[in-house]
């Protein structure tokens, strides 16, 4: 069979959020915010209250609690209690008496419904029995030396709060396999402790709701789900979303992987770092197992603690290496304005290229000579890697943890070369510094074999299907080495920087010349037809039509509107103005700086009155600390901290308060000011086209720009004699750095 006809997303494309379906251990209504009127409801709900599904459709809740021993008014005010409040949380679960027996009643809001669902109650003593075990776990989180033994102290805590056969710590790899790293089981079970797990066990959808829903409860695998009937006139094509019920029921293909490994009852627990999945702690039961609500709130704050020990580990980790690498880079710097040299900076001295990252290898290819450090590829192999680098499109620099597996020749040195950092000094010279990590063979322990199964309809159509084998397979991985780190990523690119600067001092005149002349004309171009064409004219018209508007209607207006009408027309002239700096600034490759101290003070604090202005919908601070004088073209200096603050202030859109904090410092060969912002940040492995123009990263497109700014920024820098660099992480904001030379640019 071909395999371009398997239907490989079989999984990833299964609804599993709106399946029409509850687990049938609990009950489930969707009512109207405003009338309460019955929208939907479970089919088994007639066990609960003795009345069909059917007849409760399109009827108020009264109408459901009339034969059983709820007061009427007691649900309706708790309804509204919420409502008015906004959120179930601190209502969640409310414990009520229904017929003799005892539930909770669990409640959200999802789009235009409330969701009322039903749980049993397991016996009143477990509460105090949880509450001792979170604050054991909390000794715990705080005891534990490593982080192996943390993990283990969570299962162990884990299982025995919700008492089930297995608890797993399950860790996501960058390729979204998993692997069990913590493990506590009943004796007669068989270890998973070190099984890896294909990332289609557990497809990319669910891996979203697990970022929703931090716990998941399913109770019997082999129990048949209660439908949810909906009210006569209901459009079919907008069936009840599950995202955030307790009850929703699970998907055919996770029931039939779960029968396939002789799991009943199952729990999945949600570990985040950063907001993001990193792990699972994976429950599996033998036999339907019932967790009460209380007590799954008791394993989540467990699994919350070990979330938050996670990331203050992990950021303590990554703050040390990159303090680290970080002063090794200063170092480097050092060198090279010291030496003057790039090549004896880089390679000759006491601190050299090698010892910013933790690759075993470098190699500087400078002025067609080759030069190495540690363990490398030999000087062919490096050269024909430049090769290939050159025509691949890599324009500032490129990271690899398989190379081989992008670069097929090197295999031959995959041994001292799986892994590759490098950064592009010069294309067009063919100069690039390059770090290399050596290959780490893994012997991977699979639970199954990972290969799914592929099944034949009986219309012919070709699915995968969950694995029935989970016997241990094993695998050697080749080809891959340790990863590239956030911290050795941006102190590569702040060393690029750096030596791009001395490179570019010593450069000819016909090189800059050419360099310039050809960067000068391509956004020449550009730039000019977007402002004759599409700026100029239409701002003339509206400067036009608000002057025709004074002059023939002004007696008419009311102040308030004659003022904004003389607003607009300032802000025309205003971009008239802009317009005619964007001009300048695109034939600034072959003009003459006007360079002049700048007063930093007022600068930044009139580009933030500006800023503060056009975003007074929404809560933003703008803090100005040191402020050195810079030696710089007044109007590029404008151009460039107005670009950077706009910049940090725009993508901070998404906090709840935006923060941009600006200071600068002085040496005596530079002034260096930071703009640091709370946004969306960004992922440094994908910021290496961040200054060119009209390119713009995929997490900033949901954000109105043109992707014009930064390579202004940069030109405007590399006209100064500057250097530009940054420091990001998704979702923990961005620091772009500025440096000016204490000696004005000629």
């Amino acid at each position: 069979m071909s395999p371009a006809t398997i239907d490989l997303t079989t999984c990833e494309r299964e609804p599993i959020h709106i399946l029409g379906h509850i687990q049938s251990h609990g009950y489930l209504i969707a009512i109207h915010p405003d009338t309460h009127s019955i929208v939907h409801a479970s089919d088994n709900i007639v066990d609960l209250v003795g009345v069909e599904a059917a007849q409760l459709l399109g009827q108020s809740i009264d109408t459901m609690l009339t034969g059983t021993d709820i007061p009427i008014g007691t649900l309706t005010e708790l309804l509204n209690v919420g409502q008015r409040n906004e959120s179930w949380e601190t209502l969640n679960p409310y414990r009520l008496t229904l017929n003799g027996k005892g539930w909770n009643l669990i409640i959200h809001q999802q789009q235009e419904l409330l969701i009322l669902e039903w749980e049993p109650i397991d016996d009143d003593r477990h509460q105090f029995i949880n509450q001792q075990l979170i604050a054991q776990a909390l000794t715990e989180v705080q005891a534990s030396r490593t982080l192996t033994e943390l993990l283990q102290n969570t299962a162990k805590r884990v299982k025995t709060i919700i008492g089930f056969d297995r608890v797993m710590v399950y860790r996501f790899g960058a390729d979204w396999h998993g692997h069990v790293v913590a493990e506590e089981k009943d004796d007669h079970l068989e270890p998973f402790l070190g099984l890896h797990y294909p990332a289609s066990d557990i497809p990319r959808q669910a891996r979203e709701l697990y970022k929703v829903n931090l716990v998941r409860l399913i109770v019997n695998a082999g129990s048949v789900p209660a439908r949810l009937l909906s009210q006569p006139d209901w459009p079919e094509d907008q069936p009840l979303d599950l995202t955030h019920s307790v009850l929703r029921a699970v998907s055919p293909v996770h029931i039939e992987y779960l029968k396939n490994m002789g799991v009943k009852a199952s729990m999945s627990i949600s570990l985040l770092y950063r907001g993001e999945l990193w792990g699972l702690i994976s429950c599996h039961n033998s036999t339907p197992r019932f967790v009460d609500y209380p007590a799954r709130q008791a394993a989540k704050f467990v699994s919350q603690l070990l979330s938050a020990a996670l990331e203050f580990r992990k950021d303590k980790e990554d703050q040390t290496n990159l303090q680290q690498y970080q002063q090794t880079g200063l170092q480097l710097n050092e060198q090279l304005l010291f030496s003057d040299d790039v090549v004896r900076a880089l390679t000759k001295l006491p601190v050299t290229a090698l010892d910013v990252t933790g690759a075993t290898g470098a190699a500087l290819l400078f002025n067609n000579k080759l030069y190495q450090l540690g363990q490398t590829p030999n000087d062919t192999q490096i050269l024909a890697l430049a090769d290939w680098i050159r025509t691949n499109g890599t324009e500032t620099f490129l990271e690899t943890d398989q190379l081989p597996n992008i670069y097929p020749p090197a295999e031959e040195f995959r041994a001292v070369g799986a892994g590759l950092l490098t950064i592009v000094l010069s294309r067009e010279l063919n100069e690039y510094l390059f770090w290399f990590k050596p290959e780490r063979i893994q012997q991977v322990t699979w639970a199954g074999n990972p290969e799914k199964p592929v099944t034949v309809g009986t219309d012919g159509t070709q699915r995968l299907s969950p694995r029935t084998s989970f016997a241990a397979w094993t695998e050697l991985v080749h080809n891959t080495s340790e990863s590239w780190s956030e911290a050795e990523i941006s102190v590569v690119v702040k060393l690029r920087e750096d030596i791009l600067q001395i490179v570019t001092r010593q450069a000819n005149e016909i090189r800059l010349l050419n360099q310039r002349l050809q960067l000068a004309y391509e956004e020449l171009d550009a730039f000019s037809y977007t402002v004759s064409h599409d700026l100029r004219t239409p701002l003339s018209s509206i400067r036009c039509y608000s002057e025709i508007l004074i002059e023939e209607y002004g007696q008419d207006l009311a102040p308030d509107a004659q003022d904004l009408l003389q607003k607009v027309i300032e802000s025309t002239d205003r971009m008239h103005k802009l317009i005619r700096h964007i001009l300048y600034y695109s034939r600034m490759g072959r003009t003459e700086l006007d360079t002049q101290p700048v007063d930093m003070r007022q600068l930044l604090e009139g580009i933030r009155d500006e800023i503060l202005v056009t975003t007074k919908d929404r809560s933003l601070r703008i803090e100005i600390g040191d402020t050195p004088s810079i030696t710089a073209d007044f109007t590029m200096a404008i151009q460039l901290f107005t670009n950077l603050l706009g910049n940090a202030a725009k993508y901070t859109q998404p906090t709840p308060e935006g923060l941009v904090q600006i200071n600068g410092s002085q040496t005596d060969k530079e002034v260096i000011y930071s703009i640091e912002d709370n946004g969306i940040g960004f992922d440094m492995k994908q910021a290496g086209k961040m200054f060119d123009l009209f390119k713009r990263l995929e997490n900033a497109r949901g954000f109105e720009g043109s992707g014009v700014g930064l390579a202004i920024v940069k030109r405007i820098i590399t006209r100064h004699q500057g250097k530009i660099w940054f420091h990001s992480e998704p979702n923990q904001g961005a620091t772009f750095f500025v440096s000016f030379p204490t000696t004005p640019a000629v």
